[in-house]
């Protein structure tokens, strides 16, 4: 298995070279591939493939190989948040996204961790030493970023701020999860799920755990590969 995370915006060579490197790293030729399927935002504009499948089927499809118990999957991207509620079989049963705004997104966190003179992967170790979570009461990322500045002019600890900002992200998506339902096991996927202070506070937002997936960026193009290896 090869795989390889570009941080990339839709629309740029980010997927043609993601590709490129993979097949670096498996060994292997572009025409050793018999069959090919793409996901994701970057899904249109990549040449070549067989089939082009939504994130949302292809999350069902991974999630549900790697932890069979999953019934509910949680993907925070950079973009947008997800909630889809599948079957024992990995079918897509109910879904809702938050597309509109970068609440709860992985660009929340971005543009927070930068305020705060870190870096996103290092923005859960730094709430982890909080004492007492500071109130982030903006649910819009601009106004959010306004309230943050004023906390630190203000004195307030950097990791209470930062365990703030794991709070307010929990309850914005614990609030569109609510509206699908909840039902265990919870799987939370997207490069967010390797932020323990996210998971943390999602966990208490929801009133039962959530776990990180076993590789929570690549869930979607795993469920790709499976589908494509089974349409053969």
């Amino acid at each position: 298995m090869a795989s390889k995370v570009i941080a990339s915006g839709t629309g740029t060579s980010g997927p043609i070279r993601v590709f490129e490197e993979v097949l670096v790293q498996a060994r292997i030729d572009a025409q050793d591939i018999v069959r090919m399927v793409a996901t994701g935002y970057g899904r249109m504009t990549f040449k070549g493939v067989d089939r082009q499948i939504s994130e949302i089927t292809c999350h069902a499809r991974g999630v549900s190989h790697l932890v069979p118990t999953a019934r509910t999957i949680i993907d925070i991207g950079g973009q947008d948040a997800k909630i889809i509620k599948i079957s024992d079989k990995g079918k897509v049963l109910n879904f809702l996204m938050n597309d509109k705004c970068a609440a709860g997104t992985g660009r929340f966190l971005e543009v927070m961790s930068r305020v705060l003179e870190t870096t996103v992967d290092q923005l859960g170790s730094l709430g982890s030493k909080s004492a007492k979570a500071a109130a982030i009461s903006s649910t819009c990322t601009v106004f959010a970023e306004s309230e943050v500045i004023s906390q630190l002019a203000a004195g307030i600890l950097k990791e209470d701020i930062a365990a703030g900002v794991h709070q307010a992200v929990a309850r914005r998506v614990a609030g569109l999860a609510r509206r699908v339902g909840i039902e265990e096991d919870v799987i939370l996927t997207g490069g967010v799920a390797q932020n323990p202070g996210v998971l943390e506070a999602l966990g208490k937002q929801l009133k039962t755990m959530v776990k990180s997936a076993p590789i929570p960026q690549f869930t979607g193009a795993l469920g790709a590969a499976i589908i494509a290896w089974e349409e053969l």
